[in-house]
């Protein structure tokens, strides 16, 4: 196997463990499908322009971890972004990823604004500590700390409106 096989072979293996979770990740920070799809695909084709180096030094997650949360405040930036209203829905319907049918979750962190909806994402999902995720947001570990405990209170506070969740389901 030459060089360049073993390098794609590598890297395919690498997004065939990690897609569906980082499919979710992205869907959890942008709120749209397909959206999440076009995220996580942009930050594959850069961890793919980077994967010789990244890959030597083991650092592929926190690559791909900190390129998807950086492409999606990067899309939030553009104009052409916004949504433009259509007279037709799509014909085929593409389900997004499973949530174990918490949609009131999903809906709950979708009213969070972006640093806090970030920052779930990144330190709940991805079940990432207080410090990886400041260095993925360049933000200080107090800011993550304290916009953490507000993005919880919002949460709670929004899931456990009556005819949400209970406590005991939270």
């Amino acid at each position: 196997m030459s060089g360049a096989e073993r390098r794609d072979q590598e890297f395919s293996d690498f997004v065939r463990a990690r897609r569906s979770r980082l499919v979710g990740a992205a869907y959890l920070l942008c709120g749209d499908r397909y959206a999440a799809e076009d995220l996580v695909q942009t930050a594959l084709v850069k961890l793919y322009s980077a994967w010789p180096r990244i890959h030597r030094q083991g650092a592929e997650d926190a690559y791909l971890r900190k390129t998807l949360v950086r492409t999606n405040i990067d899309a939030g930036r553009r104009s052409w972004r916004r949504e433009v209203a259509s007279e037709r829905f799509p014909e085929e319907s593409v389900p997004g990823p499973d949530l174990d049918g918490r949609d009131e979750l999903v809906r709950a962190l979708a009213a969070l604004g972006p640093r806090q909806r970030r920052i779930v994402v990144l330190r709940y999902w991805l079940d990432l500590s207080v410090e990886e995720v400041a260095t993925d947001l360049r933000i200080s570990t107090g800011t993550v700390k304290s916009q953490s405990a507000r993005a919880l209170d919002n949460l709670r506070a929004r899931l456990t409106e009556p005819g949400v969740l209970t406590q005991e389901q939270l």
